[in-house]
Order: C-alpha cells, then structure tokens, then sequence
C-alpha cells in the first residue's frame, strides 16, 4: 500500500512584537484588524494562528489577556485554526508579564523561547525617517542594550505554570544551543513528544540564514530527538520565503505572517498575513505537497482540542 502524502503544517504569525506601525500601513494592531487578518489567513490554508496583542491606540506591546479577548472568542468562532498564544511577548517584558494569556485561557498551543539571547531590532531605525508614535524608536533602540532573558528558571515556571492545562508548545529555537536547552527538558521529562520545534533564522542575535545554518540545525535535532518532533522553519525579513522553500523541500513545516516579514517579494509590502499564506501555498503546491488542515495539525501534534481551552 502507498503511503499516505506528508502533509506541511502552515502556521501565520499575524502581528507579533517585532513590527512597529510605522513601518507597514499593514499591520494589524486593532483587535478588529488582528480578528480579520487572522480569519483571512486561516481561509487561505494556515493550520496554525500565532498570535500577540496589541494596544489599539498606538500599537504597542502588550500581553494584557483581556486585549487577547477581545479578538480570540472572533477567531474561534469563524475558524477551525489552531490558535497559538505567544509567551514571547517582546523582549523587553518580564516572564511573569508574557505569560499571562497562555496561564489564565489554556490554549491548545503557546510559543516557548528556549534560550537568553540578544535580541536585536535596532538596526531596523535606520530604515525609517519618522515614526507614528513616540514609543517606537525608543522600543527599537533599547533593544541594542537588552538580553532578552529565558532563563532555566524561567523556562522552568511557564512549563509548570501550563502543566495543568493541557497546553503543548511550540518551542522556539534561535541557535544550536536551545536544541540542547530543550534536549535538557525532555530528558526531566518536563516536556514529552511529539515537539513541535520552531528554529528560527535571521534574527540579529540568533543564528544566520544560510543553507548550511539550516541543514545545521536540522541536522542537530534529527540527532537529538530522532522521530519524536515535528519540524517548522521561519525565517526573518526578506529570507522568509527562500528559508521555508528549503525547510518543506527538507520535509519541515512552515511559518509565515507579519510577525516575521513585512515582504511580499523585494520591495512589495505584504498587503495581509493571508497575502503571504497564498504565497507560500504556491510553493508547497510546486513540490507537490498538501498542506494539513487544522485537525490534521492536531493530530500531528497531538493537542487537546479547541473545546479545551479558556475563551
């Protein structure tokens, strides 16, 4: 008998808290905007929705779960869509402050940063003449001088903070040495599989983007988790698409969304998420590759259902 097609988990990363207003008319910040987008996205084929909040007023930050309320009941309602809610926040929040959606509404999936880091997103003001709001340069500067902290401990409380609730995790990976970090974990038997492993490029402070940093890292997890871990790739800006063409021609899964690129091809702003799921969609199609529906990812990742959580 055949075996049956890989099917390629598409996840969006809607807003984030990388992007300032500024730099795309874009991006979504208002909860009706995120709600939209997010819907839209889900209708051209995302399995998974990575989502941050964002204060309507001027689009800053924030990890506030009632401002996750006021778009998580929409998406809910109007997808099938895994919704995935971020522990990141922004590196200039503390783990107490970032964890306070995923804590309080269980979701199926939360993002988990698996390392202290450098985090560096001022190189981004020198693309810009002005800003909308105060707070951006000042956001963008104060990362030239910020670890972004994951510490053991850190890590160690958003695990068992969650540990009730049936929420999995989407751990984020920035270089070699969180591979080992979550390794650490596994072996305490304070996560189990399937790992849904997120290896992240282009991030100034991370790991770098060329081929071999990606086959490096596949590499490394393939030694270290063998068939127990499921494998998706974003890459940063402009190396958005070339790096998630490489991952699904590896057999990985894929992110896009304006959390990670405001680009729709050189010199196009990507006029919504939804824009970038089509985009991507063409090319899983090329290589001749379905991409897996929502329930589909939940098997994949064995998650506990969208009746299971707190919104």
């Amino acid at each position: 008998m055949a075996k049956a097609p890989r099917k390629v988990i598409v996840t969006c990363a809607v807003t984030g808290g990388i992007h300032t207003p500024s730099m795309s008319p874009h991006l979504p910040v208002t909860p009706d905007q995120i709600a939209e987008q997010a819907i839209e996205a889900a209708e051209a084929g995302a399995s998974i929705l990575h989502l941050h909040a964002r204060t309507p007023e001027d689009g800053r930050p924030t990890q506030d779960p009632e401002a996750f309320l006021r778009f998580l009941p929409r998406i809910k309602q109007a997808t099938g869509a895994v919704l995935n809610l971020t522990t990141g926040g922004s590196p200039t929040m503390t783990v107490e402050e970032r964890l306070q959606p995923a804590a309080l509404l269980a979701p199926e999936v939360a993002s988990l940063n698996m390392g202290s880091m450098n985090f560096a997103l001022f190189p981004m003001l020198d693309r810009y003449d002005t800003f909308k709001h105060d707070w951006e340069p000042a956001y963008l500067e104060k990362t030239r001088d910020v670890v972004f902290r994951n510490t053991f401990k850190d890590i160690e409380y958003i695990l068992e903070t969650c540990s009730g609730n049936g929420t999995r995790f989407e751990f984020e990976c920035y270089d070699t040495s969180h591979l080992y970090t979550l390794a650490h974990f596994r072996d305490r038997n304070l996560v189990q599989g399937p790992l849904f492993i997120q290896t992240v490029f282009g991030i100034l402070g991370g790991i770098g983007t060329h081929p071999d940093d990606v086959s490096h890292m596949k590499r490394t997890a393939d030694r270290l988790f063998g068939d127990d871990y499921v494998w998706s790739v974003l890459g940063a800006g402009r190396h958005q698409l070339p790096i998630t063409t490489m991952a699904a021609a590896m057999g990985g899964n894929v992110r896009v969304g304006l959390e990670d690129s405001l680009w729709d091809g050189p010199g196009h702003l990507a006029q919504s998420n939804a824009a970038q799921v089509r985009r991507i969609r063409k090319v899983l199609d090329g290589l001749g590759l379905d991409v897996a529906t929502p329930d589909e990812a939940r098997a994949m990742l064995s998650l506990k259902g969208g009746d299971q959580v707190n919104f």
